[in-house]
């Protein structure tokens, strides 16, 4: 079947996942995560986007992006992060074959609180497999820069997270107890971030299908939760 056009205008904020092929871990040691986080500065560096949260997990990649104007396409930036870390991992485990499988996914996302909600459900992903009870204990998402103040040089405030209070410590407080209302429900919002194309209001949705004639493809979510 041919693969169909992506809509990726550079203006959007994107929620996208590269999983392994055949869900093989794409991670194997602390060396591996930490060389991924690497190549994704070195193209942040590059392209100009902004990263606003990730979670690498065993055997994928969720990443919160935003293209910058003056900077590379979402496409190019997949590209050369997926097939630098991909060179990596065949050259140390002399892997042969298809190593990321198929194309990454990708979902538009409004800056407002469904990007809030869009970056509690990627760092709640260890908590959902079931690796970790708290997010704070996996070491390799934003999830702690977000909530306690980690430096990660990686990253950049995502707007709506500057609505959470007036200095550094009041939204910290109130992003925990935001990602903590989350943990309650587990599967939140999994379903839909498999099978839409974009996560925000009916509103936006709208926009969206207007600007770039993608109607019919498009559908609006579910408000999240409103913020604490």
């Amino acid at each position: 079947m041919p693969r169909t056009a992506r809509v990726a205008p550079k203006e959007y904020v994107y929620h996208v996942m590269t999983r392994g092929n055949n869900r093989q871990k794409v991670f194997k040691d602390d060396e591996d995560y930490s060389r991924h986080l690497e190549i994704l500065q070195q193209y942040r560096q590059k392209y100009k986007f902004k990263l606003y949260h990730y979670v690498l997990m065993s055997n994928h990649v969720h990443l919160v992006l935003q293209p910058s104007d003056h900077g590379g396409a979402l496409s190019e930036i997949m590209k050369g992060i997926n097939l630098s870390y991909a060179y990596h991992y065949k050259k140390k485990y002399k892997h042969i074959g298809h190593f990321w499988q198929d194309r990454y996914k990708s979902i538009i996302v409004s800056k407002d609180e469904y990007l809030i909600a869009c970056g509690s459900y990627v760092e709640l992903n260890p908590v959902r497999a079931n690796m970790v009870k708290d997010p704070k204990e996996h070491p390799w998402s934003s999830y702690n820069w977000y909530a306690y103040g980690k430096d990660d040089l990686l990253l950049d405030k995502q707007p709506a997270y500057l609505n959470f209070g007036r200095n550094a410590g009041e939204r910290q407080q109130k992003y925990r107890q935001f990602v903590k209302g989350m943990l309650k429900e587990k599967k939140a919002m999994k379903g839909e971030m498999d099978r839409k194309l974009v996560y925000g209001s009916t509103d936006f949705i709208g926009m969206l299908s207007n600007k770039h004639t993608i109607t019919g493809e498009l559908r609006a979510q579910g408000r999240p939760k409103k913020q604490v």
